[in-house]
């Protein structure tokens, strides 16, 4: 028999008992033994933080603000820190332009002459009196742009070209209007170049002898237009006096004699060429013609004058011959 109280070992899960041993109390509860414990290999893997701060310094923006932005900061702090106090800051901005002005005003700097070229006298005298430069002075004061722009606003410049050369010049390059017409409007005579931008004022006719003469509202938009026209007239040039916008749509061209060609609309440079080309073989505008009206290509019409469409009704017997009295 087995004492009361102790529990009798499987023989299915227990293994061979130790013999001469018997169980007589509970476990020691001692304090164990602290030596190294076996827990196997170590994990390769980093931990959470380490894979994150490997996963931002793969990150390009992130090197360059550990590597360029954090020496630019502790390099700034101490500057920021100088310059918190307001009286040190106007003492550095009184040192600095000081400096500033000792620097611009040194004598390789400063501008003393003016240099005008590309423009007539004329024209020379007039930029400069529109620049209104005070020289010397140093070239860091000088606005170029300003300059430039100044310059281009006369009627008579079509570019300009604003620039400091060695020696203390300022140069202006001017690219000149040539007129090539005159336009008579309702305030006066203006010289006009081959675009129909005004050049000038005239004075009177005479001044200009040699350009040629367009008249009427809005002749000054259709500037290549009546240039083709001129060109295209020069059989006639002799006789021509000028041009006339009519309506701001077309042209009638004026000949000596008070005779007028009415052209269209539309290619007035081709009816032209027709109507010189009719002249040259009928001699058609050395008659006693007053217009010639090629404003229909299809009709042309010619007005004759008074005499000359009185001789043609006696000539056909449209128109009794007076009698002579004995």
């Amino acid at each position: 028999m087995q004492p009361l109280g102790h529990a009798v070992p499987s023989r299915s899960n227990a293994g061979p008992r130790a013999t001469g041993t018997r169980d007589t109390g509970p476990r020691d509860t001692g304090p164990r033994a602290t030596g190294p414990r076996d827990t196997g290999p170590r994990d390769p893997a980093p931990s959470r933080w380490a894979y994150r701060m490997q996963r931002l310094w793969l990150t390009p923006l992130f090197r360059v603000l550990f590597r360029v932005g954090l020496p630019i900061l502790a390099a700034l702090l101490p500057v920021g820190a100088y310059l918190a106090d307001s009286d040190r800051r106007a003492a550095f901005a009184a040192a600095y332009g000081d400096l500033a002005d000792r620097f611009q005003e040194r004598p390789e700097f400063l501008v003393t002459l003016l240099s005008i070229e590309g423009a007539s006298p004329e024209l020379a005298k007039a930029v400069r009196a529109k620049l209104g430069l005070k020289l010397p002075q140093s070239s860091f004061d000088l606005d170029l742009d300003r300059a430039r722009t100044r310059a281009r606003a006369l009627d008579a410049v079509a570019d300009a070209e604003v620039r400091v050369r060695s020696a203390g010049v300022l140069q202006v390059v001017i690219t000149e209007r040539k007129p090539v017409v005159i336009w008579r409007h309702a305030e006066g005579l203006s010289l006009l170049d081959a675009t129909g931008h005004r050049v000038a004022g005239l004075g009177a006719r005479a001044d200009r002898p040699d350009l040629p003469l367009i008249a009427g509202e809005g002749a000054d938009a259709a500037t290549a237009e009546a240039l083709d026209l001129l060109a295209a007239a020069q059989p006639i040039s002799p006789r021509l006096r000028g041009l006339v916008r009519m309506g701001t749509r077309r042209w009638d061209i004026v000949l000596d004699r008070d005779q007028r060609l009415m052209l269209p609309a539309d290619a007035p440079v081709a009816a032209l060429e027709r109507l010189l080309a009719l002249d040259q073989a009928e001699d058609l505008l050395a008659r006693d013609v007053l217009a010639v009206d090629l404003r229909s290509a299809a009709r042309p019409v010619l007005r004759l004058a008074p005499f000359a469409l009185s001789e043609q009704r006696r000539a056909r017997g449209l128109t009794p011959v007076p009698e002579t009295k004995l």
